[in-house]
């Protein structure tokens, strides 16, 4: 190995680690939570996309949902919370990503769905497409199907109200 791969391994190594150390930031603060709201769930932890992903599951479906609340309004909510308790403990800011549920896997199929949907019809119109307003996290996997289709998508409008438009090729 050089010099420069033998850098670049232990940077990765950092990576992992560095992350690996926000999930469990992350696990504690949640499970914290878990208890205070007298709650039921599993912790599960894990690393993808260059970024910490924890989700909390259960038996029981039907608690959790108080902790997703409306179109994952609650959600978000305790997305950020949980980001700022990692800031807090790392002096860094976090991109990770938290799953109630199985709600923000459920949704990031069916986005893919809508984005791979929107990609075929700007296909056969040849058309310009604005889709409805979307949450970061909605738009970027929008953004992924679309491009996995082959085109180009760009984010407009203020927040809320910033919406994807699906370009043709």
């Amino acid at each position: 190995m050089t010099e420069g791969t033998t850098t670049a391994a232990a940077e990765g190594g950092d990576t992992l680690t560095r992350l690996e150390q926000e999930g469990e930031i992350a696990a504690d603060y949640l499970e914290g939570l878990l208890d205070i709201a007298d709650l039921d769930g599993d912790i599960d932890m894990d690393v993808e996309a260059d970024r910490a992903s924890v989700s909390i599951v259960s038996e029981s479906a039907r608690d959790l949902q108080k902790l997703v609340g409306r179109d994952g309004e609650v959600l978000e909510a305790l997305q950020e919370l949980t980001r700022l308790a990692v800031h807090r403990e790392t002096g860094d800011r976090s991109r990770l990503m938290l799953d109630i549920g199985g709600f923000r896997a459920k949704k990031r199929e069916e986005l893919a769905v809508l984005g791979a949907k929107a990609a075929d019809d700007v296909k056969a119109s040849g058309e310009p497409l604005k889709l409805a307003p979307m949450t970061p996290f909605e738009r970027k996997v929008v953004h992924d199907a679309v491009a996995a289709a082959g085109l180009r998508s760009e984010s407009e409008g203020e927040e809320p109200q910033r919406f994807v438009v699906v370009l043709p090729a």
